[in-house]
């Protein structure tokens, strides 16, 4: 189904204060209802330094992972990372260039408008269903890695440095990420390279910009709605002071607090996959605000579609048995359910 856009733009529709269209309101969730304010979660802070100086001491060492794993196996499954490497200046540099894009006239952001039932490019949330509730927000979202998928024709011009910047992030990300995937090996005791191998060389990156404009009644819409991530590890850089992002604990919504030049990172659901079902992927939404528009970069790294993932062997044996076939191309199993409203990972249980 081709995308439908509202009448009028969310961004329209904030600057005038109107109130959101039926189209966007939330009646029956199972999720629980929307709460702007809930209480701040329980997701610790992990030095990823530690994991990539061979100087830290086996006390630090061992405490991070501990944090990994309490956090990682918790239906929570998110955790805050400091010592990541990258710059607070480059952090601010990627919101920068964020918001001025956002902040463009219509026409110049339609030039990099996704086409139909397309996953890349300017838009809102895809519509697969007359049913579906529509978000209160605006994304751009571009392939960054493997590099020679990069459709540059759906990179912003303006700001004339957002291509240069992007990039630069995505390969600081990509960094991050490797760093990541043999630390969460390693609080598996796991072969440091067992998850990087599921991945390949040809992993993908896509990385999405968010916008949230301000709404006359957030205690009604969702800036994005419950999901879970199709991919193998979620980054995310939030805004530098706006909160939004709640995640669910033991059937609760508690809010993920800002950290400034923190990444919030999250497992998705190939992790859980591999992991055996040990770490978790976590149901998560956005909500708004009625005051200040927010923004946020993710980054979603998922393995080579051609490569076929499960969990790892050395998680599988008679105490904890496997949970998950072997599978190829989840992102596409993953959008079939969402259409159908399936849950994607309960499609590929043993």
């Amino acid at each position: 189904m081709a995308d439908v856009e509202a009448k009028k733009s969310v961004d329209e529709m904030s600057r005038s204060g109107e109130e959101p269209p039926p189209e966007f309101i939330v009646k029956d969730s199972k999720f629980g209802s929307i709460e702007t304010s809930p209480p701040l979660g329980p997701f610790p802070v992990v030095d990823l330094t530690v994991f990539s100086h061979s100087s830290s001491s086996s006390q630090d060492l061992e405490q991070e992972l501990a944090k990994l794993r309490s956090s990682l196996s918790s239906a929570g499954g998110c955790f805050q990372a400091i010592g990541h490497g990258i710059s607070n200046s480059l952090l601010d540099k990627i919101r920068e260039v964020s918001i001025e894009f956002f902040s463009l006239p219509v026409e110049e952001k339609q030039k990099y408008a996704r086409a139909d039932n397309e996953a890349e490019g300017y838009g809102s949330d895809r519509i697969v269903s007359d049913k579906q509730v529509h978000d209160w927000s605006h994304r751009l979202s571009l392939k960054v890695f493997p590099q020679d998928k990069r459709r540059l024709n759906l990179w912003p011009q303006i700001p004339q440095d957002f291509r240069e910047t992007l990039d630069e992030y995505a390969m600081k990300i990509k960094i991050v990420t490797e760093v990541l995937f043999k630390a969460i090996a390693k609080s598996l005791n796991l072969e440091e390279n067992s998850f990087v191998n599921q991945f390949g060389e040809q992993s993908l990156m896509q990385t999405r910009f968010n916008f949230y404009p301000p709404c006359s009644r957030p205690d009604l819409v969702h800036g994005v709605k419950p999901h879970t991530d199709r991919s193998g590890i979620t980054i995310l850089l939030q805004d530098k002071e706006v909160e939004g992002l709640q995640i669910v604990v033991d059937g609760k919504w508690y809010r993920v607090p800002v950290i400034p030049h923190a990444l919030v990172v999250n497992l998705g659901d190939q992790m859980q996959i591999m992991s055996n079902g040990i770490y978790k992927s976590p149901m998560h939404r956005v909500v708004t605000n009625t005051e200040k528009l927010r923004i946020s970069v993710a980054s979603f790294i998922e393995p080579d579609p051609d490569n076929e993932i499960g969990p790892v062997e050395h998680l599988i044996d008679e105490q904890t048995p496997r949970l998950y076939r072997n599978v190829k191309n989840y992102g596409i199993i993953n959008y079939e359910c969402y259409q159908k409203g399936l849950v994607a990972l309960e499609t590929v249980q043993v």
